[in-house]
């Protein structure tokens, strides 16, 4: 819970800065791809949890991964994370920036489950009730295909879930009959 908070606070600094410095989008695809980065280079991971690894060393690696292909402002945020020895939150950080980010801008993450893949009629319909409910927001979609749930969709929004899937109705008139 503590890493959460100071995560929280350290993108939120970061978000902050790069509002002043009109460079909030470039500084959000760095924090994409550092998440990317981290969630597949374990060997990343576990250079940022060794602490027989000093800082400086630390700070060279980062140099030599990050250095000209994110912006300045990153590199030297991920710099001053490593000095302050909170490089093991790095991943935490920038997913965190990345909520934040989308949250400030209006972006809403709607994932789209089905058993096969949904015309684009039936997608656009679906994406239409969705923006009647979050007007003045940007619809991010990532769809999914997952056979177990027989056929019709569930949408998840945030923490809400619409689910309209053969399989919930079916298990919903199992729970019916048998009560």
């Amino acid at each position: 819970m503590k890493g959460t908070i100071v995560a929280k606070r350290y993108a939120k600094s970061l978000l902050d800065l790069s509002l002043e410095k009109n460079n909030s989008e470039k500084v959000n695809n760095d924090m994409v791809q550092l998440s990317e980065i981290c969630a597949d280079s374990k060997e990343l991971i576990s250079v940022f949890n060794n602490p027989t690894i000093n800082a400086n060393k630390k700070s060279e690696i980062f140099d030599a991964l990050f250095k000209g292909k994110i912006e300045n402002i990153s590199l030297d945020f991920i710099q001053l994370i490593t000095k302050n020895s909170r490089e093991r939150l790095i991943p935490e950080i920038a997913q965190s920036f990345t909520k934040l980010y989308k949250a400030h801008n209006n972006v809403i993450d709607v994932e789209l489950i089905s058993a096969l893949e949904l015309e684009e009629k039936a997608k656009s319909k679906i994406l239409e009730k969705v923006k009647k409910n979050y007007p003045n927001s940007t619809i991010e979609l990532s769809e999914k295909i997952d056979p177990s749930i027989l056929g019709g969709f569930i949408v998840k929004i945030g923490d809400k879930q619409i689910d309209a899937s053969v399989a919930s109705q079916l298990s919903n008139l199992k729970n019916v009959l048998l009560n």
